[in-house]
């Protein structure tokens, strides 16, 4: 047990569905909230930080809301950029491509300012950290009157090396994929990636919308796959990726407690899954949590470092790029067997 735990803490990870907003750790917050003189209605950084403990979904919109409502000028967005990169750095997580909230975005700034402090966010959280964070923002279904500011937004920062892709996340019931048909059409000629949200609250039509009406790459949660086997052996056949968050599924009551996650059975279904912590700070989890509550229902070791890989292989990464950090994986995985046998 004690080498596992060791392993999956060290291990060099990969991590494709994580929202920016939620794994940001508590004093970034707070301190974007004292420079821009905003009371969040706590006395110090100690209540604020018992605050972002987990109690339930309500308490969990409510931290988001807050936390979020403190980000009121651009350069509040470098700072927490460059407080993500902090963050996957402590995880060991080498590469993440990362949602950014951008109906929000398109709201409250000019497309120029924003962009400036995303870009600065990003060139200084890789030259202090060394890892690499690529970013996809998502429309909230919610909100669709803000699809065409966000493709904008998202276009010109394709334009400027900021952006891979687009993504379709908020509520997802009421708000159906094809609403936003026209806008994944038009993302597809702008050459960005596309994924989406789909299959979390809503059933296995949501993740055929999805593929059906965005041609979506990956799938975000998709646990709902399961209530559809013909859509099973299509995700199967077409080797589409699922993005899963145990914790968040948790959390949220889509998965009772005292439930085997779904990921047990669409992994042995042959279904190419990977493994991800979603809104990690706000949910009290972390992406190496998510691999010891795995390890703890029952996945072996080997089954875990297979997810691992699947991160690699479901990347925007070049097939180059996967195939050599496959090669990079495996020689830690070799050296730190060896160590531990060595030391123990």
């Amino acid at each position: 047990m004690k080498e596992t735990v060791e392993f999956l803490t060290k291990m060099p990870k990969f991590e494709l569905h994580v929202h920016i907003e939620g794994a940001v750790k508590p004093n970034i917050y707070f301190k974007i909230a004292q420079k821009n003189n905003i009371d969040v209605g706590l006395k110090n950084i100690e209540e604020w930080q018992k605050f972002f403990q987990f109690k339930n979904f309500a308490h969990f919109i409510d931290v988001y809301i807050k936390a979020v409502s403190v980000l009121k000028k651009p350069e509040d967005y470098t700072e927490l950029i460059e407080g993500f990169f902090a963050y996957q750095a402590s995880q060991n997580i080498l590469y993440s491509e990362a949602f950014l909230s951008a109906s929000f975005l398109v709201e409250s700034f000019s497309n120029s300012e924003i962009l400036d402090a995303i870009e600065k966010g990003l060139k200084q959280g890789r030259e202090k950290y060394k890892i690499e964070v690529a970013l996809i923002p998502d429309i909230a279904r919610n909100i669709p009157q803000s699809k065409e500011a966000v493709l904008e937004l998202v276009r010109e920062g394709k334009e400027r090396g900021l952006f891979i892709g687009i993504g379709l996340g908020g509520l997802e019931n009421g708000h159906p994929a094809r609403l936003f048909e026209d806008i994944y059409k038009k993302a597809s000629e702008y050459g960005l990636r596309k994924v989406a949200h789909a299959g979390e609250a809503v059933g296995a039509e949501s993740i055929a919308e999805a593929l059906d009406y965005l041609q979506a790459e990956r799938i975000g949660h998709g646990i709902r796959c399961l209530d559809d086997s013909k859509l099973v052996e299509r995700l199967k056949t077409t080797k589409t990726p699922l993005e899963v968050c145990p914790s968040s599924n948790y959390r949220l009551k889509l998965v009772e407690d005292n439930q085997v996650h779904p990921l047990r059975k669409m992994h042995d279904l042959g279904i190419l899954c990977t493994v991800n912590s979603d809104d990690p700070v706000m949910f009290s989890t972390s992406l190496t949590d998510e691999y010891l509550l795995l390890f703890n229902q029952g996945f072996s070791l080997e089954e875990l470092w297979q997810l691992n890989l699947n991160a690699i292989e479901a990347s925007f990464l070049s097939t180059k790029q996967k195939g050599n950090l496959v090669m990079e994986f495996e020689k830690w995985k070799k050296n730190f067997l060896l160590n531990y046998k060595k030391e123990s």
